[in-house]
């Protein structure tokens, strides 16, 4: 068995209120979950209203499976227009 997890600092561009940054995330976190069928949560800078964190995990049985769905999600993040990446960090354990 692999977990892999994926961490995402990203800036919100769009984002003038708190009410905004939590619609940009919430719309983020729903299209991972039915595009990739990850577990995905905000898991910091809930306070701030330009910048966000999650976090995404999947487990697998192969570690290259585990891993491309990883940079999937990862890519798909830097397409999205609504935000910047700042830092990401993708780990695979077995």
């Amino acid at each position: 068995m692999h977990v892999g997890t994926i961490k995402v600092y990203f800036y919100i561009l769009s984002a003038r209120s708190l009410k905004e940054k939590r619609q940009v995330v919430r719309s983020i976190k729903d299209k991972l979950r039915s595009r990739f069928n990850v577990s995905v949560a905000e898991i910091g800078s809930q306070d701030t209203w330009q910048t966000g964190e999650l976090g995404a995990a999947i487990v697998g049985n192969d570690h290259a499976y585990v891993n491309g769905i990883l940079e999937k999600v990862k890519e798909f993040l830097e397409r999205n227009p609504a935000i910047r990446i700042i830092d990401h960090e993708i780990e695979v354990v077995l």
